[in-house]
């Protein structure tokens, strides 16, 4: 997706007030894909399973998640993210400069896009059958960040306000994989084994 500024007249504001409007382009493909293994999902696993539903669940998971890494209050983690991604990124946070960690916090109200990315149903040599949802995420973030971050690539910039009140935000974008095990007897919790913010955190 693509992103604009629109300009519209707020309450008790003198003059326009700036939003961003995300311009959603779906891929047919893409949409038809989600919503057939949806419904295997609830064929074979969940009869309840909703993806809307799933995903305003990740959000805020995702929310949560992102501010607990930027303020690396990483063994609040323990029960949200697995064991083998949690270690990974004790080692990639203690790396992190202060300004790009502030860039991974995403608060709810922030989150301009959310999309799946890909849903896979598979089983393990030893028949425990697993679900996997990969969610993306599109926010906005005032941390204080170059230009041009490693990679030389370059960061969405939005400026909001006049010349004396403008607040620069940045138009960030995560990767999140769910995982849930729905092996008769399996706990129903869902389980985050990817966690990437392309250009700060991968």
């Amino acid at each position: 997706p693509s992103a604009r500024l629109a300009s519209t007249a707020g309450p008790g504001t003198e003059g326009p007030q700036r939003r961003v409007v995300v311009v959603r382009i779906t891929s047919p493909f893409a949409w038809l894909r989600t919503r057939f293994y949806s419904l295997l999902i609830r064929l074979y696993f969940d009869q309840e399973f909703s993806i809307e539903e799933f995903t305003r669940g990740a959000k805020q998971a995702f929310s949560v998640v992102s501010k607990l890494l930027s303020q690396r209050k990483l063994d609040l983690l323990e029960e949200l993210v697995s064991a083998e991604v949690l270690q990974v990124l004790k080692e990639k946070i203690s790396l992190l400069p202060d300004s790009h960690r502030d860039a991974l916090a995403a608060d709810v109200d922030a989150i301009m896009y959310t999309t799946e990315g890909d849903v896979r149903i598979y089983y393990d040599d030893d028949g425990i059958k697993f679900v996997s949802i990969l969610m993306c995420f599109w926010y906005l973030n005032g941390a204080n960040l170059p230009d041009e971050v490693p990679g030389e690539a370059k960061v969405f910039q939005i400026v909001f306000g006049d010349e004396n009140t403008k607040e620069k935000k940045h138009l960030l974008t995560a990767n999140y994989e769910f995982q849930r095990e729905f092996t008769e007897g399996a706990k129903p919790d869902w389980t985050i084994t990817r966690i990437e913010h392309p250009r700060l955190l991968e």
